[in-house]
C-alpha cells in the first residue's frame, strides 16, 4: 500500500484562551479575528462564524467600491493638457497603474459576489478539491480561498512545473 506524505508545514495559530467562549454571547458580525480563532473546531463554520465571513466581505466590497469611486474622480480630474511631455508620461503611467490596480480590485469584487454565494449556498470554508474545511486563518487571512492551504500549494507546484 502506498501512503502519500504530506511535508507541507501545518500553520500554527496561536489562540487566545481568554477568548474560547466570548463568541457565544456576541453576534458573529461583532467578533474579532481573535476571537472567532478562539472558537473551538467543532463550531467551525457555525452560523456565527459564517455571519463574521459575510461581513468580512461586505466590508471589503464597500471598500473597493468606494475606491473605484475615488479612481473615477481621479482619472477625471487629471486629464488636462501638459505640455511637458515628461509629465504627461508620468501622468499617464500613474493612471495606468491605477487602472491596472482597479482591474485586480474588479476580479476580486467577483470573487467576493462568488464568496458571498457560497455562504448562502452552504458551502463556504469548504476546499473546493478535498471538501475538507480550509481553516479559520486562512479564511481570516483571504476569506475568498476557495482551496485549503495543501490544495493551494499541490495547485502552485503544479503550476509551476508544467506552466499554467
Amino acid at each position: 500500500m502506498n501512503t502519500v506524505v504530506n511535508d507541507f508545514p501545518k500553520p500554527t495559530i496561536k489562540v487566545d484562551p481568554k477568548l474560547a467562549n466570548v463568541w457565544k454571547s456576541k453576534p458573529g458580525r461583532e467578533l474579532t479575528d481573535a476571537e472567532v480563532l478562539a472558537m473551538p473546531d467543532s463550531e467551525y463554520m457555525n452560523d456565527k462564524q459564517l455571519e463574521f465571513f459575510r461581513t468580512k466581505l461586505q466590508r471589503q466590497r464597500e471598500d473597493l467600491l468606494e475606491n473605484a469611486g475615488e479612481t473615477t474622480e481621479h482619472l477625471r480630474e487629471d486629464t488636462s493638457i501638459v505640455p511637458d511631455p515628461a509629465d504627461r508620461a508620468t501622468i499617464e503611467e500613474e493612471h495606468a497603474l491605477e487602472l491596472r490596480t482597479r482591474d485586480r480590485e474588479r476580479k476580486l469584487l467577483k470573487k467576493i459576489s462568488q464568496a458571498l454565494a457560497r455562504i448562502d449556498a452552504g458551502e463556504y470554508g469548504y476546499c473546493d478539491e478535498t471538501g475538507e474545511p480550509i481553516g479559520l486563518g486562512r479564511l481570516i487571512a483571504r476569506p475568498t480561498a476557495t482551496l485549503s492551504l495543501e490544495a493551494q500549494q499541490r495547485r502552485e507546484m503544479k503550476q509551476k512545473m508544467f506552466g499554467d
